[in-house]
């Protein structure tokens, strides 16, 4: 079931950068590079959110009904967005796809979780990494091939056949874990949420904080607003506090009195101070929001990177010279599409000098990077500059436009030929190739070494792979380069991600599995939402206006490399406290077995 959600999202997700820049001409949505960080940070931060209530509701209402819910909304959703054509309507619909992804995910995690004990927790949670990656390989692999021949729609309509396939094993062969809540209220299911997170008031303060950071991004609110808001809100948060103190206090001491029989009195929710639930669980997630921002590059960064600044025909030559029948398949341009494009930019630029206008270029250019196609700079004003040439010497417009398609045809068929590039998600296709062959080993090897440690060397070959991204830009090699930094890449995920979810599985109980993996999607969502923060103001600033695209890299490297450094601190300080959860968990499960034996003994008597 992995296999195939996965290969639904990484199909159009590594796609998603180039479709939302691409000229609506050519089937995009034709949007700019905010727009895309809007997209691509926004929606996923909610996708990651979901689960933090759809992963509770599932250990009380089961898993097989959460699976069928999230396919119900994925795969109508799936298809309806390659016909979204504006900002309003792509938003709204991908929202469902992030709502239904948002409810598979903490299910199909906590179902290993469930699944596994001490002994194979690791290697369960490596296997079902791979099981991931088979999806992400495929799908970044089979989406440009099926975009190129087909079209932009028929690249969601495939993610929604996918989603499909999934109906099968969800009602035929899915087996439901044992559920130790299935008798629990919906009161206490939300009352034990905010035992993990915190209680109401600390959401009052957070979830405000992080809707104005989403409308400030959005560009709903400017810096000055935001800012005030933001002080607003965190003196008032800080006053109440103050004011409640005495009497929160007061009840505290009372519910700690040891002749006190009756169950502890909470006052309510406006008379008490903000509160953090499990707070080393809470700093983990923390700290993990800083791994998932670096991490998320790679998607929302990377493609983009690839496109605007490295020439990747070094590749495309290496391929043809390994099997030309591949090099066919996976870097294939569609002539006509191309010739079409050719000649609704020359009719455009017809009568413009191109050699003068920087816009004309840039767009141009824009364009048939879209297409694979990297063209360099006096290459586009000698052969565009022809046009300019005719209309100088008297040629009419409707002149020029009955030349331009038999030209535009001839340079479609050099262009493919000389200048043709190795589509981004194919390069990113490397990391899920990687993690599919070699997974298994890794895990069995890094299963001999406690999580945390393993996740501080993890994240530290994360960050050296963003470090040589950066050196990618002007190498003669530079496809070469940036497809072996995406293999160190795979080496760092297949050591880090499988231990962050195996951390969080080690000290969940049973009977909130799919809970605190919900919260564990905590810290992909803001992951996600500070990624496509960070991704468009460094890109914008250091790649586009300064042309320094490596400052950017290196940046993104000191975050994860400063991630590495808070892991460290949490192991050096906290690994007591979640060591005691430990203990206490098996101490409670090991009551709660001795319970159910002696009212087995009781009935059967």
């Amino acid at each position: 079931m992995e296999i195939f959600e996965r290969l639904a999202w990484y199909g159009m997700y590594t796609l998603l950068a180039s479709y939302i820049m691409t000229p609506t001409s050519q089937g995009g949505l034709g949007l700019g590079n905010t727009e895309r960080g809007l997209i691509m940070g926004v929606v996923p931060f909610f996708l990651y959110l979901f689960p933090v209530v759809s992963g509770a509701l599932a250990d009380r209402f089961g898993y097989r009904k959460m699976f069928l819910l999230s396919l119900t909304l994925m795969a109508p959703s799936y298809y309806f967005l390659g016909y979204a054509k504006d900002l309003g309507s792509f938003m709204s619909i991908f929202m469902l796809i992030a709502l239904g992804a948002g409810i598979f995910k903490p299910v199909v995690i906590a179902t290993i979780s469930r699944t596994t004990d001490d002994t194979n927790r690791g290697l369960g949670f490596g296997i079902f990494y791979m099981m991931v990656n088979i999806g992400g390989f495929l799908g970044p692999l089979l989406a440009p091939i099926i975009q190129k021949h087909y079209g932009w729609e028929w690249v969601f309509i495939f993610a929604c056949i996918w989603i499909s396939v999934n109906f099968i094993p969800a009602l035929f062969f899915y087996k439901e874990p044992e559920r130790h809540a299935e008798n629990k209220t919906l009161t206490q299911v939300f009352h034990e949420m905010q035992q993990v997170l915190g209680n109401f008031r600390l959401a009052l303060l957070a979830v405000p904080l992080l809707v104005l950071l989403v409308g400030f991004y959005a560009g709903f609110i400017n810096e000055t607003m935001t800012l005030i808001t933001v002080i607003v809100l965190i003196v008032s948060a800080i006053i109440w506090d103050v004011v409640v103190a005495k009497y929160d206090n007061n009840n505290a001491i009372q519910n700690q009195v040891p002749q006190r029989k009756s169950a502890p009195v909470n006052p309510p929710w406006y008379l008490q101070k903000m509160r953090i639930g499990n707070k080393p669980f809470m700093v983990y997630l923390l700290i993990l929001t800083g791994f998932w921002t670096v991490y998320m590059q790679i998607f929302v960064t990377l493609p983009v990177y690839i496109r605007d600044f490295v020439d990747s025909s070094d590749l495309v030559t290496l391929l043809h010279s390994i099997n030309p029948w591949l090099h066919d398949v996976l870097t294939s341009i569609n002539i006509d599409t191309l010739t079409g494009e050719i000649t609704r930019l020359a009719a455009s630029y017809s009568q413009v000098d191109i050699a003068q206008s920087q816009v004309a270029i840039e767009e141009i250019t824009r364009t048939l990077s879209a297409l694979d196609i990297r063209l360099p700079q006096q290459e586009i004003i000698n052969s565009f500059g022809q046009l300019s040439q005719l209309n100088q010497v008297g040629q009419s417009a409707a002149m020029v436009q009955i030349l331009t398609p038999d030209v535009a045809q001839q340079w479609a068929q050099q262009w493919a030929s000389q200048y043709r590039q190795m589509n981004p998600a194919t390069i990113l296709s490397i990391d899920f190739l990687m993690i599919i062959i070699f997974q298994i080993s890794i895990s069995h090897f890094v299963d001999k070494f406690k999580a945390l440690p393993a996740l501080i060397v993890g994240t530290a070959i994360l960050s050296i792979s963003m470090l040589m991204q950066g050196f990618a830009h002007g190498m003669i090699f530079g496809g070469l380069f940036v497809s072996c930094a995406v293999a160190v890449f795979a080496v760092g995920e297949m050591i880090s991600v499988p231990k962050s979810q195996e951390y969080v599985a080690s000290f969940s109980p049973k009977d909130k599995a799919a809970m605190f993996m919900g919260y564990y999607f905590v810290s992909m969502a803001l992951g996600n939402l500070f990624a496509g923060l960070l991704s468009g103001w460094l890109y914008g600033y250091f790649a586009t206006e300064l042309s320094r695209p490596e400052m950017m890299w290196a940046i993104i490297a000191c975050l994860g490399f400063a991630t590495c450094i808070a892991f460290y601190l949490f192991n050096k300080h906290f690994i007591s406290a979640i060591q005691k959860q430990q203990l206490a968990q098996k101490e409670q499960l090991t009551e709660q077995l001795a319970e159910q034996s002696a009212k087995q003994s009781t009935s059967v008597a």
